[in-house]
């Protein structure tokens, strides 16, 4: 009983904390000549402080259950020593844990007897994950979340190996409110930003007063492009809890998407003063010196959160922006790479390396990965319309393909109404001028709703003047004309030119026979 209360700790506490348990020295005796277990236990917290793992590990070699615990954590710690010797020029190796053999051999053992517990379950389930046994591992994940349901740390370890819909669909778990929570966290991960919402949103009815599915919510939101909704429930968060740094740099995001300088510079410094060496709160203040031009600041600041978390994958991503704006592509391309290492579902970093290779002058390079961020998100317009834009390229000149690209961007909610334009720019480069027309009347319709005046705006009303006057529809040209006349410049005089034509058609249309 006292292994399954030392075992429980373990989950959830730092290994300190496990060896400063509180156990009687009477209530715990092993085989160890009649010393008491709790010595035992003592030598090796000693051992383990003094970060000499294999001894503290042989110490409690009484006991099968510890060994494996203590072997894996000397393995690792190993493994750790190892990786940073060798890290390669990406922090890449091959270093494995040597342990993971006999651990597995002897849990493997365990369960097949039936005297394994679901924290020992869980073990074994890492253990198989590391090795690449993910069947076997998703298998074993799910005895120990179904024995046990309270242990977060296996439905995260279960949620990393569930890498598709289909995956995900096929576990045989039991119900239970800790598998809302992993189903929510799972669908968010699987891009199922929609569903995750829902499922969060349900939970919300019964945990009403937890920041932690408040920022859930946030998140989903986030990744649906809800950014006023977003930063609504950031400012709320703020409000309950003025210390929060979790998830704290997502709300910066959303600041920097919507330039507010003074917001940014306000969340900065308060997360500035509150714990400045957080990987987050490093991230916070790179956005900031983004946001202001200096980016050499802010890849400084991203590096520091890479020295805090070297698998913290925002500030890769981040990091290789900064490097595409500094014009530095090969530094870009290897921020970008480390990102996609870290996670292979993060389109930011697959479109990142797109945007790299095409500023390169590398088209082919470029539109596989765009092809990748676009499977990954296929609802962001911005994806589709880089895409397209590497297919307008000289080197490509796929008219055609370009023109399906922007038609996916203007139906998945094209904020930036650049896919309409293109459209009618490309249908008219084509000769196809009843296309054209159609896209730039929608465009013109939303220019004229949002009051946005410019160059597209004048290039729409000249396009469709030219246009109705060759097909014979003079009122139509004339109204888009005189709209014209307001503009100074040169578009003013053709107009001028354009509504005599007009005139003089309409004079002879209208002469006896």
């Amino acid at each position: 009983m006292w292994l399954r209360r030392l075992y429980r700790r373990m989950i959830t506490k730092p290994l300190t904390a496990i060896f400063t348990c509180s156990l009687s020295p009477t209530s715990i005796v092993g085989s160890t000549g009649g010393q008491p277990m709790c010595s035992v236990i003592r030598l090796a917290r000693k051992l383990c402080f003094c970060a000499v793992m294999p001894f503290s590990c042989v110490e409690m070699n009484h006991q099968p259950k510890e060994e494996n615990t203590y072997q894996n954590s000397a393995g690792e710690k190993r493994k750790e020593e190892e990786m940073i010797e060798l890290e390669g020029p990406l922090g890449k190796s091959d270093v494995v844990n040597l342990e993971l053999v006999s651990i597995e051999r002897e849990l493997s053992a365990l369960r097949k007897n039936g005297s394994i517990d679901s924290f020992g379950l869980y073990l074994y389930g890492l253990v198989l994950k590391q090795k690449g046994s993910d069947n076997l591992a998703r298998t074993v994940l799910v005895d120990s979340v179904n024995s046990y349901p309270w242990n977060w740390s296996a439905w995260s370890e279960l949620q990393l190996l569930c890498t598709t819909a289909e995956t995900l669909n096929s576990l045989n778990l039991n119900n239970h409110w800790m598998k809302d929570f992993f189903l929510a966290n799972a669908y968010q991960e699987l891009r199922m930003h929609s569903e995750s919402l829902v499922k969060y949103e349900n939970l919300q009815g019964t945990f009403s007063f937890s920041n932690y599915i408040q920022a859930q919510i946030a998140k989903a939101q986030y990744s649906l492009r809800e950014f006023e909704q977003v930063e609504v429930i950031f400012e709320e968060l703020l409000r309950n809890d003025p210390y929060r740094i979790e998830d704290m740099d997502m709300y910066s995001n959303v600041l920097y998407a919507k330039e507010c300088f003074s917001a940014l510079s306000y969340l900065a410094h308060r997360v500035f003063l509150t714990d400045k060496y957080r990987p987050e709160s490093c991230c916070i203040i790179g956005n900031y010196y983004s946001l202001k031009g200096q980016h050499e600041k802010s890849v400084m600041y991203f590096r520091r959160a890479l020295k805090l978390n070297k698998n913290y994958l925002s500030a890769w991503t981040l990091m290789g922006h900064e490097y595409v704006e500094m014009k530095n592509t090969p530094a870009a391309v290897d921020a970008y790479r480390r990102a996609v290492d870290i996670n292979p579902c993060d389109y930011r970093a697959w479109y990142g390396l797109g945007q790299a290779y095409e500023m390169m002058g590398m088209p082919f390079y470029a539109l596989h990965y765009f092809k990748k961020s676009v499977f990954l998100q296929p609802s962001d317009s911005r994806l589709w319309i880089a895409m397209a834009q590497c297919f307008e390229t000289e080197q490509l000149h796929m008219l055609e393909e370009a023109i399906k690209c922007y038609r996916r961007a203007a139906n998945c909610n094209d904020r930036e109404a650049i896919a309409l334009h293109q459209l009618a720019k490309l249908h008219a480069e084509l000769g196809r001028s009843e296309e054209a027309a159609f896209y730039y009347k929608k465009d013109l319709e939303i220019m004229e709703a949002e009051e946005r005046e410019g160059p597209n705006l004048v290039e729409a009303l000249m396009f469709l003047a030219r246009y109705y006057k060759a097909q014979k529809r003079f009122e139509d040209a004339e109204v888009y004309c005189t709209r014209l006349l307001d503009y100074s410049g040169p578009e003013k005089e053709t107009a001028k030119s354009l509504l005599r034509g007009i005139r003089y058609e309409m004079d002879v249309e209208h002469l006896p026979p």
